[in-house]
């Protein structure tokens, strides 16, 4: 597998030259003239020394045989300088390598870092568009290792830092030779691989091998580990005629690719398609918008009412959050609940509207109860039932009044910390729902261990009541389960006469739904409770108003 970079090729090449101030000219000024002295004073010196050896005279002048041995002297001199020179050359020349290596090669997998992909992509890609071969294509894939957060804080970096490597040898086993591999940086991979543009399939099973083959455990901390990938492609022909530049062009679009798959469920790999740009920056927007709302106060809370099915009394309110954003106007929760929650503000959103619903019922009839939806994100907070008490406290609103809702996901999580927040407000007077009974996994056990007051059915049980009798006799063994245990019934969704009918027949409920009214405004509530004299503060102003009236006749 090639890795290599053009520029570092062309350094490569001229490592074997010394540059011009790389000579040392005083060395070589030396040695040039010693030998040059030396050829002239050796001249001189040899006749007389043959006529010495032979008899015929006295030997070379004594200023001849000095400067032979001067020149000698100095002819070493500079030559050792010279190597000297030459050894500290190489010593630098190998550092500089090294350094150079480590700019552009991830010291931990061995691969190209982020700086040094760049100018191979680009290489492929011109090498393609101009290698005569139309259908000639480079492909970058982009690889990010799903939850590998999760795996360095439950079993430290050097497990982190293990997978990593791993994961760089097993993804260079499956690419093609002329491939090649970076390390973007954290759990982050590019692979860039020139193909036929006619054969896709080709680098889809380059995709499903690399996939198959992070999926296979590995050993770490004398365990076993398995992780996912999520992988996103970019191909150079989708490339814009205005391109800058054709490595950051193609990392932006296989990442929005690989976005694409963590979002639709992960482990998997999708192609780029200009319309997972829009979905990206639509994301983006709703992600800043959420974020802005927050501090502006745009999230609300609607209300829907809570009926006695057998009498048709209103009993309560269920508080539903809903967006009042400028831009994109009334935004329902599940467009914004999952976004926030990836963000890491739901809990600050939810708090929001908690406190303004807990002002807004306060002026209720007392006899009315709030119940809202908890999320649980929050219940995985210790502190969250002090935070919630504290906002009852603020708004002077009784405990309870109050109703918590709880999805059957909090109790898989950890359920001591469940039990113990559950424990904390129940002791404060705050009622605890367990909601959306039937579609996850609580079991009789879990109801048991947990003081629940109320379960609530999920709506799409009661949606196909009057069309499965499969279903009528789930939402009857519900009924039978809250009666056994003593806990009251809540029915979700009834959209129509026909559903409240077939609950009645059933058991005894509470329910909500469209047929009793979709959920309403602050404002709206606030009309209805004082047209049928439920609003609290209406009686506390009469009773103000007859004890000024007898106040004054008593004057």
């Amino acid at each position: 597998m090639s890795e290599s970079d053009p520029g570092l090729e062309k350094e490569a090449a001229q490592a074997g030259k010394v540059l011009p101030g790389e000579r040392d000219i005083i060395a070589l000024g030396i040695i040039a003239a010693a030998l040059i002295m030396f050829v002239g004073h050796a001249a001189a010196a040899v006749p007389g020394v043959l006529r010495f050896i032979e008899g015929n005279g006295d030997g070379p002048a004594a200023y001849l045989a000095s400067a032979l041995l001067l020149n000698t002297a100095l002819i070493l001199f500079g030559w050792h300088r010279h190597n000297e020179l030459m050894k500290e050359i190489r010593s630098r020349r190998k550092a500089e390598e090294q350094a150079r290596e480590l700019a552009f090669t991830d010291p931990l997998t061995g691969s190209l870092n982020r700086r040094s992909i760049g100018p191979e992509v680009d290489r492929l890609v011109a090498e393609a568009k101009n290698s005569g071969n139309e259908h000639a294509a480079v492909a970058f894939v982009m690889l990010d290792l799903d939850h590998f957060k999760q795996i360095n804080d439950l079993n430290g970096h050097r497990a982190g830092d293990t997978l990593l490597v791993t994961m760089a040898d097993r993804v260079r086993d499956v690419l093609p030779d002329a491939a090649c591999l970076a390390r973007l940086g954290g759990d982050e991979f590019a692979c860039v691989i020139p193909y036929d543009g006619r054969d896709a399939a080709s680098i889809d099973r380059v995709a499903c091998a690399i996939i198959s083959a992070a999926r296979q455990p590995f050993e770490v901390a004398g365990g076993e580990l398995a992780v996912s990938l999520s992988v996103g492609i970019a191909c150079s022909s989708g490339l814009p005629e205005a391109c800058e530049s054709a490595a950051e062009e193609m990392l932006h679009m296989a990442d929005m690719a690989m976005y694409h798959a963590k979002k639709n469920g992960r482990n998997r790999y999708d192609w780029f398609e200009p319309k997972m740009e829009h979905d990206l920056r639509s994301r983006a927007e709703l992600e800043n918008g959420i974020l802005a709302g927050i501090t502006r106060g745009e999230f609300v809370p609607f209300y829907e009412q809570q009926v006695d099915i057998a009498t048709g009394e209103l009993t309560g309110f269920e508080m539903l959050a809903r967006w009042n954003s400028p831009n994109l106007g009334l935004v329902s929760p599940d467009r914004f609940i999952p976004v926030a929650e990836e963000l890491g503000v739901i809990a600050d959103l939810s708090e929001g509207v908690i406190a303004q619903a807990l002002r807004d019922a306060r002026d209720w009839d007392p006899r009315l109860t709030l119940a809202v939806n908890i999320s649980p994100v929050q219940m995985r907070d210790p502190w969250f039932a002090q935070r919630l008490l504290k906002l009852m406290a603020e708004a002077n609103f009784p405990p309870e009044r109050l109703e918590i809702e709880i999805t059957e996901m909090c109790l898989n999580e950890n359920i001591g910390l469940v039990r113990s927040l559950v424990t904390s407000l129940k002791n404060q007077g705050v009622k605890v729902s367990l909601d959306d009974f039937g579609v996850g996994y609580a079991t009789l056990a879990q109801l048991r261990a947990l003081p629940f007051d109320r379960i609530k059915i999920d709506r799409q049980f009661i949606s196909r009541l009057a069309r499965s009798e499969d279903t009528a006799s789930v939402v009857s063994t519900i009924a039978s389960i809250g009666e056994g245990m003593n806990l009251p019934v809540t029915a979700e969704g009834i959209e129509n006469e026909s559903l409240r009918d077939s609950l009645r027949r059933i058991g005894t409920f509470k329910g909500q739904g469209y047929f009793y009214g979709r959920p309403e405004t602050a404002e709206q509530v606030r009309a209805r409770l004082r047209s049928e004299a439920r609003l609290a503060v209406d009686g506390r102003e009469r009773l103000a108003l007859a004890g000024t009236d007898l106040r004054a006749a008593g004057a």
